[in-house]
């Protein structure tokens, strides 16, 4: 992908680190994909808020974590990817006990943090492979826990890099979604592991205050050893992969009915439905994301056709196609865009 010159961005007091042309696969953990035209990861919050305060009003924007949710596209990424992992990282316990989290933070580190500080609820953020930006975004969740059961406020910044300050109600919030109460035609952004920040008005997470019970802490680091093992042992974590793929449908599982359907196994190119579990689907080596994507709509289009139930994907697909790369045993084009969610109405599985 020839990207362009790079754009002047107003650098003045900046502390962070910007690169060009950034391979996606080193920042997915599908390890697939193509080059970001720019990535940015900001020193602290503060110079988060100064790089947003420079940028270019024209310049595309993607927010990434840990990269845990997203499958970008061979064609790569016009713009500026924003990586939140090793950037927002504060983690603290206030005054009050609750928990201070910052967007860049992994999920496991936050579980283990409030266990160590005799707390209780918060195991189950060791089992999602993600940071705590794209958790909130998506409210993700496992084990009959989610995210925003947990959130007391949150802390957004919007494009021009103002922060502000929200409480759980000015949002509506349901299955692996969270939407801002659109109260003055501003629009929270639906969750992804990455998304495409235009609007003036779009926000992105970055950082939340939680609650958790009192605890000794003792049966807190207990669950989530348990919690692991069992994700170790249900899950393919010994091949690149994001994680679950679609979203369970009312009333039932979503691998139970991509197994039923005879799809286990089932591979194009280097990207598989897992044999462990089926609503995973692995770089097996060498993967391209037009395997992958291809693969992904193919077990849509399966599992309507024979069931009559459409799953909707949660990972997030973004970028650009090369020529040729729709091209599969699948058919060619673009075989998600159709059915594919508004890129600003849908950060990590995070973000």
């Amino acid at each position: 992908m020839n990207m362009s010159e790079p754009k002047q961005f107003r650098t003045e007091g900046l502390r962070g680190e910007m690169r060009c042309d950034v391979p996606m696969s080193k920042h997915t953990s599908w390890r697939a994909g193509g080059v970001a035209e720019r990535m940015y990861q900001p020193a602290d919050l503060d110079d988060l808020l100064v790089f947003l305060r420079g940028l270019p009003s024209d310049e595309p924007l993607h927010v990434v974590g840990l990269g845990s949710n997203l499958l970008v596209r061979d064609g790569g990424l016009r713009g500026t990817v924003l990586l939140l992992h090793g950037a927002l990282g504060g983690l603290r316990l206030e005054a009050d006990g609750s928990v201070y989290v910052e967007a860049g933070v992994p999920g496991a580190k936050l579980a283990r943090f409030a266990a160590l500080h005799n707390l209780r609820g918060a195991e189950f953020f060791a089992g999602i492979p993600g940071t705590v930006g794209g958790m909130l975004a998506m409210n993700a969740g496992c084990y009959g826990s989610e995210t925003w059961q947990k959130v007391l406020r949150v802390s957004v910044v919007d494009r021009s890099g103002a922060l502000h300050l929200r409480t759980a109600d000015e949002y509506e919030i349901g299955y692996r979604s969270v939407k801002r109460i659109q109260d003055a035609g501003c629009r929270m952004q639906e969750g992804s592991e990455s998304r495409p920040l235009n609007p003036e008005s779009s926000e992105f997470f970055v950082a939340a205050w939680l609650k958790f019970e009192k605890d000794d802490g003792g049966s807190a680091r207990q669950e989530i050893r348990e919690l692991l093992s069992k994700r170790s042992a249900s899950q393919p974590l010994n091949l690149p992969n994001a994680g679950s793929v679609f979203r369970n449908p009312p009333g039932d599982h979503a691998a139970r009915l991509i197994q039923q359907c005879g799809l286990k196994g089932r591979r194009i190119g280097g990207a598989q439905v897992s044999e462990k579990h089926a609503n995973f689907i692995v770089n097996t080596g060498g993967a391209t994301a037009a395997d992958i994507e291809n693969l992904i709509s193919e077990v849509r289009t399966v599992v309507l056709q024979q069931t009559g139930i459409d799953l909707h994907p949660e990972v997030r697909i973004i970028g650009e196609w090369k020529v040729g790369s729709g091209k599969s045993e699948v058919g060619e084009g673009s075989p998600t865009e159709a059915r594919s969610a508004d890129p600003l109405t849908s950060q990590d599985k995070t973000g």
